[in-house]
C-alpha cells in the first residue's frame, strides 16, 4: 500500500489542463444564452420548498415543485406518482450559462431534493455561475411517492439479530429474516413494487429534463448516482450532457457488487487498525494492528454476549460500515472503541441520525426494492455459501452492506439486467478514490469501457468515498469544472495526488 508523499494537487490540477485536448461541442446558444427564468412549456411550477431543503446562502435561492409521471411506463394513463423536484438557478450571466446540472447523491435511498443546495454550495464558483443545479427525489424516496417496507424482517430491532450466522440452524434463521424481509416490501410496496426502479427513475429524469425545456441535461452523480446516470445514457445517449459520474457503481449485478464492497471493507479494516496503533497515544489500543485488532474484537464479543442500550453486534458493524467510508470518521470510532473498553458506554459509538427514524426507514426500503427491481438476484444457498466464504477470510467480516441478499425471495424478479451506458454515450468524466472501500476503484475501471471516449480521473492515496467538490483537492475539482464548464475532455486519464492517511 503505497502512501508516500506526493505532487501537491495545484500541480497535478496544472498537468490537467495541460492534458485537455479535446473539446466537447458547445451547448445549444439558445439554452446557454436566452433561457427564460421558468419555461412557459415546463411541465413544474416551482415555488417554495419544504422545511427539509436549506436555503442556499444568497446571491443563490431554492424553489421547489413536482412532475406527475406514470407509475407503468407501458400504462400511461393508469396510476401516476409525483416526483419531486428542486432547482437552485445559475448565478453567472446569460452568457455563461450553459444548462441544467442534475444531481443524485447516491443510494438507493438518497433524498436529493435538498442535495440541491448541499452538494451546490461545494462545487466549484464557475460551475454555480453556469449550470441550474436540479435536485429530485427518485421514485420511492422522500417526496416521491415513498416506499415503506415496515419492519423488513427485524431490521430495526434493536438490538437487531447478529448479522454472521454461525452453525445451520443460525443461518436458516438468517434466510427466514430475508425471506420476511422481502414479504414485507411486497406488502409495503404493493403494485409499485417491480417499477421503483433505476431504468424507471432514468425515465423520470427524461421527463424532468423536458418539463424544463432543455434538449440535453448534465448530469453529476454520486455513488449510486453513478449507476443512475450511466442508466440513462444507455437510454438516452442523445440526451446526455456533460456528465460526471464520482465514486462510480461498476456495471455489474448489486449482489456482486455489494461482495465487491465487503472484501473491500476487509482490506480497509486493516488499514483502520494499522492506522489506530499508529496513534496509540491517543486511542490506547494497542501499539500493534494485531493488539488492536484484538481489543477490537473483545469489543465486538461482549456487544454480542451482553447487548448495551439496544446496541449490539448488528449496530457495531452498522458503525464500523459507516466509518470505514470516510477517514475523517477513523479517530471518533477509536475514541469509541477506547470508550467502550473503559467503561462499557456505547454513546462513542452510537451514530447520531437514529438507524430506525422514518427517514432511515424510507432510504432502507427504497435501498433493497431498487436493488432487487435493477436484475436477477442471487439463490439462498449462495447467500449461505458467500457467508461462509467471508468468514473463512474474516471471522468478523462487515457484511452491512450486502443489501442485495433479500433479493434471493423477492416477489418480483427481473430477467435482466440493467443496462449501462453504450457505445453511443457522449464522452463521460469518471472519478474515483482509488482506496475507496464503498464503491471500490475497479467499478469505475470497468464501466470506462461501457463507455467509449470517457476518460477516468483517480485520486491516488486516498481512502474516502465521494470525490470530486467533497475532497478538497484542486486537481480533480478543476478538471472537471473545466470538463462541466468548457467541455474539456482530458486527451487521457488524469491521474491526482490524494492527501495519504489522516492525521490523529
Amino acid at each position: 500500500m503505497n502512501r508516500s508523499t506526493r505532487l501537491p494537487g495545484l500541480l497535478c490540477a496544472l498537468a490537467a489542463t495541460s492534458a485537455a485536448l479535446s473539446v466537447l461541442p458547445p451547448l445549444s446558444p439558445a439554452r446557454a444564452t436566452d433561457a427564460p427564468a421558468r419555461s412557459p412549456h415546463s411541465g413544474i411550477r416551482f415555488g417554495a420548498c419544504p422545511t427539509a431543503v436549506p436555503a442556499p446562502p444568497a446571491p443563490a435561492r431554492v424553489e421547489c415543485g413536482s412532475l406527475d409521471v406514470p407509475l407503468d411506463r407501458y400504462r400511461p394513463d393508469g396510476r401516476r406518482l409525483r416526483v419531486a423536484v428542486s432547482r437552485v438557478p445559475a448565478t453567472g450571466t446569460p452568457a455563461e450559462r450553459r444548462g441544467v446540472l442534475l444531481v443524485n447523491p447516491g443510494g438507493p435511498g438518497g433524498s436529493g431534493l435538498p442535495y440541491a443546495v448541499t452538494k451546490r454550495a461545494k462545487l466549484p464558483e464557475r460551475v454555480r455561475r453556469a449550470y441550474d443545479v436540479i435536485g429530485f427525489d427518485p421514485r420511492g424516496v422522500g417526496g416521491s411517492a415513498p416506499a415503506d417496507c415496515g419492519a423488513m424482517g427485524g431490521l430495526f430491532r434493536s438490538p437487531a439479530a447478529d448479522p454472521l450466522p454461525r452453525g445451520r440452524a443460525a443461518e436458516r434463521d438468517h434466510l427466514t429474516a430475508l425471506r420476511r424481509l422481502a414479504d414485507d416490501c411486497a406488502a409495503g410496496a404493493g403494485p409499485a413494487l417491480p417499477h421503483l426502479s433505476t431504468g424507471a427513475t432514468a425515465r423520470d429524469m427524461d421527463a424532468i429534463r423536458a418539463a424544463l425545456g432543455e434538449e440535453r441535461i448534465g448530469f453529476l452523480g454520486v455513488s449510486y448516482g453513478s449507476y443512475l446516470g450511466a442508466a440513462y445514457a444507455a437510454r438516452f445517449p442523445h440526451r446526455t450532457g456533460r456528465m460526471v459520474l464520482d465514486s462510480v457503481v461498476g456495471p455489474e449485478s448489486w449482489y456482486d457488487f455489494d461482495l465487491r464492497q465487503a472484501r473491500a471493507m476487509l482490506r480497509q479494516r486493516e488499514t483502520l487498525l494499522e492506522w489506530l496503533a499508529a496513534h496509540d497515544d491517543r486511542f490506547a489500543l494497542g501499539g500493534s494492528a494485531r493488539e488492536v485488532r484484538a481489543a477490537y474484537d473483545r469489543v465486538r464479543a461482549s456487544l454480542a454476549a451482553h447487548p448495551a442500550d439496544g446496541f449490539g453486534p448488528a449496530e457495531f458493524d452498522r458503525a464500523v460500515y459507516r466509518a470505514l467510508g470516510r477517514t475523517e470518521r477513523w479517530a471518533p470510532l477509536g475514541d469509541g472503541l477506547r470508550a467502550y473498553l473503559r467503561d462499557g458506554g456505547v454513546d462513542g459509538l452510537r451514530p447520531k441520525a437514529p438507524f430506525d427514524g422514518p427517514e432511515s426507514r424510507n432510504y432502507e426500503a427504497a435501498n433493497r426494492i431498487v436493488k432487487c427491481a435493477d436484475g436477477p438476484g442471487p439463490t439462498p444457498a449462495r447467500v449461505t455459501a458467500d457467508l461462509r466464504a467471508l468468514r473463512r477470510l474474516d471471522p468478523f467480516p462487515v457484511v452491512t452492506g450486502i443489501e442485495a441478499s433479500a433479493c434471493a425471495y423477492w416477489h418480483h424478479r427481473p430477467d435482466s439486467r440493467t443496462p449501462l451506458g453504450g457505445p453511443a454515450t457522449p464522452p463521460v468524466l469518471l472519478v474515483a478514490s482509488t482506496h475507496d472501500p464503498v464503491t471500490p476503484v475497479e467499478g469505475a475501471r470497468r464501466l470506462r469501457r461501457e463507455l467509449p471516449g470517457s476518460r477516468l480521473v483517480p485520486l491516488a492515496d486516498d481512502y474516502s468515498h465521494g470525490v470530486f467538490a467533497s475532497r478538497g483537492n484542486a486537481c480533480v475539482d478543476d478538471t472537471v469544472a473545466a470538463y462541466l464548464v468548457d467541455g474539456s475532455v482530458p486527451s487521457a486519464d488524469v491521474r491526482c495526488a490524494g492527501p495519504g492517511l489522516p492525521t490523529a
